[in-house]
């Protein structure tokens, strides 16, 4: 029996986030919220580079959409731009293992986040495999 989502075209969004530090927030559209990753270096685009993903909260579906500023004093305060949207199959979805495939104007190809428990809670790599 397949895994819940796997196979099935769902939005994916990665935001430029200029906080405290300039960083990349992944969100893959499951279960009916945008399960979201900080990316400190980005999301690499050529197969080889790994780069470290820490998980954070959920986000609505409507934040997929957002582009601004999140004011002083906030969570996240700072200036939030759309680098890069489109859609993602997943492949498989267990655990401490997730498989996509992204179809973005920048993010395209097979992608791997594997949970990297020996770096801490909430830790993974996000590397590009295909």
């Amino acid at each position: 029996m397949a895994h819940s989502g796997v196979g099935k075209e769902r939005t994916f969004v990665v935001h430029e986030h200029h906080a405290r530090r300039l960083h990349y927030d992944l969100r893959l559209e499951k279960d009916g919220v945008l399960k979201s990753w900080a990316v400190p270096k980005g999301i690499p685009l050529e197969k080889g580079s790994k780069r470290l993903a820490i998980q954070v909260d959920d986000h609505p579906l409507e934040y997929a959409g957002f582009e601004g500023t999140i004011p002083e004093g906030e969570y996240g305060a700072g200036t939030v731009r759309i680098w890069d949207s489109g859609t993602y199959e997943a492949i498989s979805w267990e655990g401490g293992k997730i498989e996509v495939i992204f179809h973005g104007k920048l993010l395209s190809g097979r992608y791997a986040l594997v949970r990297f428990s020996r770096a801490g809670e909430g830790q993974w790599l996000i590397f590009k495999t295909g």
